[in-house]
Parts: C-alpha cells; sequence; structure tokens
C-alpha cells in the first residue's frame, strides 16, 4: 500500500472517530485546557439543615443612632435602612475607632465590609489629607461594591474613594488619581502597577485593610501583599477580614497584625447554619444537565447562582442552557470587566434569573434575594465551598444550596 494511500485512511478513520463521539467527547479532542478535578471533600460537608435565624440570632444591646461616630454618618447608616448593628460591627466599632489592630471572622453576609468602613469614614471626616486608608480586595466585583457601600455612607461628608482594578484602561485610572480621594479601593494586581509606575505613593497610607484576607495571604497574592505592605511605613492600623481562616497563614497574620484585637463571632471552618445545604448524587445512567434543567425550571428556583470550577465549563453551561431557553449570564476571568458588570447587574435586577460563575464570584459579593446556590461541580477545598454557598441566605434571609456529586 503507498504511502499517500495510508495517511488518506488514517485521516478518514480519525476523522470518523471524532465525528461520531458525541458533542462532550468531540470537545475533549480539542487542545488541552484546564480541566475540574473530583473534589476531596467528603459528601457529609454538602448536607446540613438549616438553623432557625431565632435559636442562633444576636441582639445589638445599642441601635445604630446610638454608635459612637459622626451624626451625619449616622444619618447616612439609617436612610439605608440599618437600625442595630451586626454583631461583627457591634463587637468591633470600640476597638477600631481606637486606632487597634484588629481581625474578624464571620460569616458570610453578616455586614463585615461596614464593620471597617464605618469607624474609617468617622475618623476621615473633616480631613484634608489625600490617600489614608487602602482596602484590598481579591476580585474587581467585590471591589467596585465596597466603593458602592462607601458612597453610600459617606454621603454628602467630604470623604471620598477611588477604585482600580485590572481590566480598566490604565489612563482612567491615571486621570482619577488627580482626583481628591481619602479611600483608596483596589485589587492586588492593578494596585501594584500603579505603585510600580510611581503614580501611587503608598507611604501615605496610614490604615491597611485586607478584605477576604485568608484569600489574599494565600500563594497567589501574597507577594503582591507583602510589597504593598513594605511600601506603607506610615501604616499605623490593619483589618483584616473575612468568614474563614486559615491555620498555615498564622506566621503572617502576626506579622501584619501587632497586639490585635481578634473578633470571630464564627469559627472560620463551619458552613453557613442558616443554609439548607444538600447534595445531588447524580446515577451513572442519568444526565447531570437534565438534572440541573429540571431544578432550574421548578418556580422556587427564581434567582440561582450555579457555580462552575474552570471558564471553560461555565461557557460551555451557559451555551447549553440559553440554546434550551433557560436565558443566563456569565461571569468568570475570561470576560472583560465590562462584562461582568453587566453580568452581575442583570442578575441583581432580576432581567436574568440564572447566573453562572466560576468562583470569582464566590467572595463578598452581596447580592440580594439569591434563593439558591447550585455548585454544578463541587469545589476543591471547604473554604472554597463557604464562601460559595454564602452567597444564598444574606442579611438575615435562610437559602439553599445544593451540590453535585458523581
Amino acid at each position: 500500500m503507498h504511502k499517500t494511500q495510508k495517511r488518506r485512511e488514517a485521516r478518514i478513520k480519525n476523522e470518523n472517530s471524532i465525528e461520531n463521539r458525541p458533542a462532550a467527547a468531540r470537545r475533549s479532542s480539542r487542545p488541552a485546557t484546564k480541566k475540574a478535578k473530583p473534589t476531596e471533600l467528603h459528601t457529609s460537608l454538602f448536607n446540613r439543615k438549616a438553623v432557625d435565624r431565632k435559636e442562633q440570632g444576636y441582639t445589638a444591646t445599642r441601635k445604630i443612632s446610638e454608635l459612637p461616630v459622626h451624626r451625619d454618618l449616622i444619618a447616612n447608616l439609617s436612610k439605608r435602612g440599618y437600625e442595630f448593628p451586626t454583631e461583627i460591627q457591634d463587637k468591633t466599632l470600640e476597638a477600631s475607632l481606637k486606632g487597634r489592630n484588629l481581625m474578624g471572622i464571620a460569616q458570610t453576609g453578616t455586614g463585615k465590609t461596614g464593620a471597617f468602613l464605618i469607624p474609617i469614614i468617622d475618623q476621615l471626616i473633616g480631613s484634608r489629607a489625600n490617600f489614608q486608608a487602602l482596602v484590598v480586595v481579591p476580585t474587581r466585583e467585590l471591589a467596585v461594591q465596597v466603593e458602592e457601600e462607601f458612597k453610600h455612607m459617606a454621603k454628602g461628608l467630604n470623604v471620598f474613594s477611588s477604585c482600580f482594578i485590572g481590566g480598566v484602561n490604565i489612563k482612567r485610572d491615571l486621570n482619577e488619581l488627580k482626583r481628591k480621594s481619602h479611600v483608596v479601593i483596589g485589587t492586588p494586581g492593578r494596585l501594584n502597577d500603579l505603585m510600580q509606575q510611581r503614580v501611587l505613593r503608598f507611604e501615605n497610607f496610614q490604615t491597611l485593610v485586607l478584605d477576604e484576607f485568608d484569600r489574599l495571604l494565600d500563594m497567589g497574592f501574597i507577594r503582591d501583599i507583602r510589597k504593598m505592605v513594605d511600601a506603607m511605613p506610615n501604616r499605623r492600623q490593619t483589618f483584616l477580614f473575612s468568614a474563614t481562616e486559615e491555620s498555615g497563614q498564622r506566621k503572617i497574620i502576626d506579622e501584619l497584625l501587632d497586639a490585635p484585637v481578634e473578633v470571630k463571632v464564627s469559627d472560620g471552618q463551619s458552613t453557613g447554619d442558616h443554609i439548607d445545604q444538600e447534595s445531588v448524587h447524580v446515577g451513572p445512567n442519568e444526565n447531570k444537565f437534565d438534572l440541573l434543567v429540571n431544578m432550574l425550571n421548578q418556580d422556587e428556583f427564581n434567582k440561582v447562582l450555579v457555580f462552575a470550577e474552570t471558564k471553560r465549563g461555565v461557557s460551555a453551561l451557559w451555551k447549553k442552557l440559553n440554546r434550551i431557553g433557560l436565558p443566563s449570564e456569565q461571569i468568570h476571568g475570561n470576560k472583560s470587566q465590562s462584562q461582568r458588570l453587566k453580568a452581575l447587574q442583570d442578575f441583581k435586577s432580576g432581567r436574568v434569573k440564572i447566573l453562572l460563575a466560576t468562583d470569582v464570584a464566590a467572595r463578598g459579593l452581596d447580592i440580594t434575594e439569591v434563593s439558591h446556590v447550585i455548585n454544578y461541580q463541587a469545589p476543591k477545598s471547604k473554604d472554597a465551598y463557604i464562601h460559595r454557598i454564602g452567597r444564598t441566605g444574606r442579611a438575615g434571609k435562610s437559602g439553599k444550596a445544593y451540590t453535585f456529586i458523581s
């Protein structure tokens, strides 16, 4: 047999073997990309009945109107509908106002953002100096959310903020730096870019906040965080806040915090007690996607956040859902900042009831009335699981979380 004929037959055989496979199998023939590995978490983690909020509730001994902060700040908080401080806010305020270093651990949706913004804004009222407080967060969406909350609390107080995140034209940031700004909020990569260009001078900052500090102190961000800390010789106060605490980070925490006050209103390890959690076992003869669609078609699934492990997995799921008439939006690292913000806004406003995301949406995002969180692919770590399901059951509401197990 001639070599050309052999090559032709080999090519035909290869093409047939690919075309005759199911769609999922055909996709696997593409160049290798990151694939989701099976979770190593025990399935018992995904099954827990919710505890009634009344059984575990916290009753503040004072109202927002009685907090020892500026009366105009209190007025802004009251306009936002806040009547009582949350537990983490109530138990950290005095130490924060006294300038103490502080570490706060509280479950998601319990007001950690207010716990550091309220004392910072109070201390900056009447200040003329620029760039006094730096708030560092792990995701762009969380940075935007923190600045929005800051603007509501600081309205009319002549205390201003700037937000610097990746995915935004740096010329916009350079123009932003010309404005008066007391508080800078941003993600590590962009903040370091501005520092290296010598357009944002970190020696001015006296207060540092690491929001979702357990994520910021892991291997992905720690080098950037160390650079920023080293560039802040006038740092006098540091806040660390998160829902989870990594025991292996204790040495770094001790380096950042001198004689801190530690307030733990949760143990930093437990899942949301107010969230009903249930695993969905996918049998060998069951179609996982069909099970998901059946759930999403039920009336009670009216605002659903669905997590997958990879960007490619999120995009594939988005295409399949929209193809069968279930409109959804998606958030992951391959989307531009404007696309991510639009997807988030469409979900918040109710234009779409399904948001598909990687763990970029698991940290800190405050989206009200999320009825269900579905882990279409189980997370790799307990911390990731805690933060994912924490997107439901926020602000005193109950929630429901499902995790698919094959």
